[in-house]
């Protein structure tokens, strides 16, 4: 498998200072990466340096393409979809409105119906409320239509960030079993923040640790899991 993903030497931060400091890290195609570290470690403003919305510098290079001085609506045609944290589904829109947002920018109309059935596959609940407004969903069900939203844009790569955060662990186990089924049937990539360090490292294969806005440790996500600095710091055990 190529590269999807590879980035180097990135700084990114709000304002005149950095938060992340020199920070390399890879997706491979048909792949799945997780960034762990602690709170304030700076896990999110990597997905949004990614992403180009914060400020940056350093090589990001993505589907072949060098992306670091591209804006936000570029990189996402080039087939990156993000799931921010706290989910940013259209409150006032439909389950099924929603879902047509995140197909918003394709012209083809037929494939877009059939995805809308099979997110509707995937998630059954959202095909319970495709009427409902979104904004009274549930919170699992918010995730679920911000992840199925983003997956309209048929991705790339999925970026998530903590889809676990809040939701109960019944609702979390699902959506990374779906995540984990679209990932193998789709082929879809995916980089994952979350908080969630055990399930975060049986989803992935590989695995990134943060630290104050550097790499501390990197590898494969089941030496992780047996290290015993992140088995003690993340793990409980």
């Amino acid at each position: 498998m190529g590269t999807l993903l590879e980035v180097k030497d990135l700084h990114a931060g709000y304002g005149p200072t950095d938060v992340l400091r020199g920070v390399g890290f890879a997706v491979t195609e048909g792949g799945i990466t997780t960034i762990l570290g602690a709170n304030g470690a700076g896990k999110t403003t990597l997905l949004r340096a990614v992403c180009g919305l914060v400020r940056r510098r350093g090589y990001v290079h993505f589907a072949g393409e060098a992306i670091e001085s591209r804006v936000t609506e570029d990189i996402v045609r080039l087939g990156l979809a993000h799931v921010p944290d706290g989910r940013g589904t259209f409150t006032m829109l439909s389950t099924e409105e929603n879902l047509r947002v995140g197909a918003i920018t394709r012209r083809d109309r037929k494939a877009v119906e059939q995805d809308m059935a099979r997110m509707y596959g995937y998630f059954p609940r959202l095909a319970e409320r495709r009427a409902q407004q979104a904004g009274t969903l549930s919170g699992g069900e918010q995730q679920m239509l911000a992840i199925a939203r983003a997956l309209m844009l048929r991705p790339k790569l999925l970026v998530l960030d903590e889809p676990s955060f809040g939701l109960a662990p019944l609702v979390v186990q699902d959506i990374f079993r779906i995540m984990r089924t679209v990932n193998r049937e789709e082929k879809v990539s995916i980089l994952l923040v979350e908080q969630n360090a055990r399930l975060a490292l049986e989803l992935a294969d590989t695995a990134y640790l943060l630290e104050t806005g550097q790499v501390a440790l990197s590898g494969a996500a089941a030496d992780l899991r047996n290290d015993e600095t992140v088995r003690a710091a993340y793990l409980g055990y």
